[in-house]
């Protein structure tokens, strides 16, 4: 199951979202009520990262009643920390804040701390989004602490990505620090050659300078990356992107 974040991370998003489906359908014919616990949980973040927000939902439902009714802790707590990040994907900051807090919560009482660079990360951009930027800024320090401890470095270019527009969101953003933050995270994108989180770095870097008059620049940081593609242009960040390019050539 993890195989499909592989793909996705690498750019291959049809690819990821055929195993995704491929794991619930086969954890289904196994007929295990662990099997298919662990397929409904990990291939849930998969749909969240494509923008596949409704079948998401579905799985974390499915995966809470069968949790429940075979009363495992972990995969009781593992879909409500995931739901958060769905939250916070469709920017109900409200509801992530929350419920991160409480999933968090109920990891952390079976002993598990998986998922916390990218769990602290996405409670960041939600702090944020309220205006909590104390909070906010203390919850990528907790997820960049996290990203050297546990070693879990999958998510560690989206943590400075976000860590980038935060800074952006405030008052008085200081434009230097949101241009290393987003150029590190493209850094730690293409060191990994992880595609997916290279678009999404170049989105923001394009982003900010197109607010700062270099369209063209802009233009020409992001649309190498996104030509690399050749699936999957029906995920949320590759029509993000595509709009984006169009605004910055019109």
């Amino acid at each position: 199951m993890f195989r499909s974040w592989t793909l996705w991370a690498l750019g291959y998003l049809d690819a990821a979202l055929a195993d995704a489906y491929q794991a619930v359908d086969h954890a289904r014919d196994i007929g295990q009520a662990a099997s298919l616990m662990y397929a409904l949980g990990t291939t849930s973040l998969t749909h969240v990262l494509c923008g596949n927000y409704a079948l998401a939902n579905a799985q974390l439902d499915e995966l809470g009643h069968l949790a429940n009714e075979k009363a495992s802790l972990f995969w009781k707590a593992f879909p409500i920390a995931t739901r958060g990040c769905l939250y916070t994907q469709i920017g109900n900051a409200v509801e992530a804040v929350q419920v991160i807090k409480s999933g968090m919560s109920a990891l952390h009482s079976t002993g598990a701390s998986m998922w916390e660079p990218l769990l602290m990360s996405y409670l960041a951009k939600s702090h944020a989004e309220l205006g909590q930027f104390d909070d906010a800024w203390r919850c990528i320090g907790e997820a960049t602490t996290s990203l050297e401890t546990a070693k879990e470095k999958f998510f560690e270019a989206e943590v400075y990505r976000i860590s980038g527009e935060i800074e952006r969101a405030t008052r008085e953003p200081d434009s230097v620090q949101v241009q290393a933050s987003f150029k590190h995270s493209l850094a730690v994108a293409r060191q990994q050659q992880a595609k997916s989180w290279e678009l999404r770095a170049a989105m923001s870097l394009a982003r900010l300078w197109r607010d700062q008059g270099k369209a063209s620049e802009a233009r020409e940081l992001l649309a190498p990356v996104y030509g690399w593609f050749t699936e999957g242009f029906d995920t949320r960040d590759l029509k993000e992107a595509k709009a984006l390019l169009e605004a910055l050539a019109a």
